[in-house]
């Protein structure tokens, strides 16, 4: 596999991971052609508009092109043409360890801090996967000193047949993508394709998590005290006996982020980092944008906090439950992803108001007035934003943590992100 001077190779998918498996291809030789759903990219050197009426060695697939359903993958799968994922393509050419962290929530915080400790360590460390940069992209440039730190999606486990990582993460299981995968329990079939038989590291306070696979080889982090692994104890982390740092010196907000803590502590003692160098960036660590990000104050004293990464019901329920105890409007709206929200309005989280918007809008609003909160609807984000900053006060906390995906109105939620800060201080600055 390693060989592929001369190859035919076709890549389904003409995004960033797209473009990355290409030039990787490139690169090694093979003969490269490419086809996407878009029609932009129809008048491209090397797009093949006809791609079931040729045969190739290899198709790459990006990840993000659904597979469920899809008449290119099947007529390929179908002859018995070597199909893969970009995942796959930029593990098979790289070297040196490999962490793969995924789950629901919480797989970018992780990631993210995780490599802040490999490289405060000194280890030649790259960073990439579903966290902005294709694994592809980084593949020729590591050696067998590397560690490459891939934040890896269902998306991109979805046709992976090759990505074996040395140690392996998952941080929670909930309801997601169902649009894409048909039932949870596809969803949760794709998740545990990142398990093998090399360190396991998993989140023991999740029923789903905990449940996928016994093993001495595991290792477990939990906000209770446990005798092995990663846990809470006198207002402290622990790794197996050794304290690693107090709670007193961690600024980011909630449990959700303690458990993302632990797992990277778990990867970077497993890695035998030094407790001293995980404690001393730990300490300084600041979230990724868009996931619970303080922004700043409203001239009425209220806080806006933007965590448009919480794309799922679970996500928003963990920001919920990390500002327990706080005045807080929140807004939800985008596009649904086939999600059930009835139980989670049954949940009852005090809010003081309930802001639903875009093309989820309605919906998000007949269940919750089913469970007795009397929400505003309006057709675009940047409308609830401009009525809770005309009733937003003092002490309160106004929340972007929309449960649903952008695409309805925006290209991505990092651009939602960034339009919700600018409507929110508009007029401030």
């Amino acid at each position: 596999m390693k060989s592929l001077e001369g190859k035919r190779v076709l890549v389904y998918g003409m995004g960033t991971s797209g473009q990355a498996a290409c030039k990787l291809l490139h690169e090694k030789g093979a003969c490269v052609s490419f086809y996407d759903d878009e029609e932009r990219f129809s008048n491209f050197y090397s797009c093949e508009k006809n791609p079931t009426t040729k045969c190739y060695d290899m198709v790459v697939v990006s990840p993000g092109i659904k597979v469920i359903g899809n008449e290119i993958i099947s007529h390929f799968l179908l002859n018995k043409t070597m199909v893969i994922s970009e995942l796959d393509l930029g593990y098979i050419f790289s070297c040196g360890k490999i962490v793969g962290i995924t789950g629901t929530n919480g797989k970018t915080t992780t990631t993210s801090l995780v490599g802040e400790i490999l490289k405060a360590a000194g280890r030649k460390t790259f960073v990439c996967g579903n966290i902005g940069l294709p694994i592809s992209s980084i593949a020729l440039n590591t050696s067998k000193d590397s560690i490459i730190v891939c934040e890896v999606s269902n998306f991109q486990l979805e046709l992976s047949q090759k990505f074996s990582a040395d140690i392996s993460v998952i941080l929670n299981l909930a309801p997601d993508h169902i649009d894409r995968h048909g039932s949870y329990e596809e969803y949760i079939r794709v998740k545990k394709k990142i398990i093998n038989n090399k360190a396991l590291i998993l989140n023991l306070d999740d029923d789903k998590v905990k449940g996928l696979r016994i093993s001495k080889k595991n290792i477990y982090f939990s906000l209770r005290p446990l005798k092995k692994g990663i846990y809470l104890k006198n207002n402290a982390i622990f790794y197996n006996r050794t304290r690693i740092m107090p709670l007193s010196e961690i600024s980011l907000v909630g449990d959700k982020n303690l458990l993302n803590i632990m797992a990277a502590i778990g990867v970077a003692m497993k890695l035998k980092v030094k407790p001293k160098i995980i404690r001393s960036v730990v300490s300084k660590f600041q979230p990724p944008k868009h996931r619970l990000q303080f922004l700043g104050k409203l001239a009425s004293g209220a806080v806006v906090i933007d965590d448009s990464k919480a794309t799922n019901i679970s996500s928003v329920e963990m920001a919920l439950e990390s500002l327990y105890g706080r005045e807080i409007i929140l807004l939800m709206g985008g596009q649904n992803k086939d999600c059930d929200f009835e139980p989670f309005f049954e949940k009852r989280f005090s809010l003081v108001k309930l802001v639903c918007f875009g093309q989820a809008g309605k919906y998000l609003a007949s269940c919750a007035k089913r469970a007795g909160y009397n929400p505003e609807v309006f057709a675009s984000m940047k409308e609830g934003c401009e009525y809770v900053k005309s009733i937003a006060g003092a002490g309160q906390v106004v929340l972007l943590s929309p449960a649903c995906a952008s695409f309805d109105e925006f290209s991505s939620y990092a651009v939602r992100g960034e339009i919700f800060k600018e409507v929110m201080f508009e007029e401030e600055i």
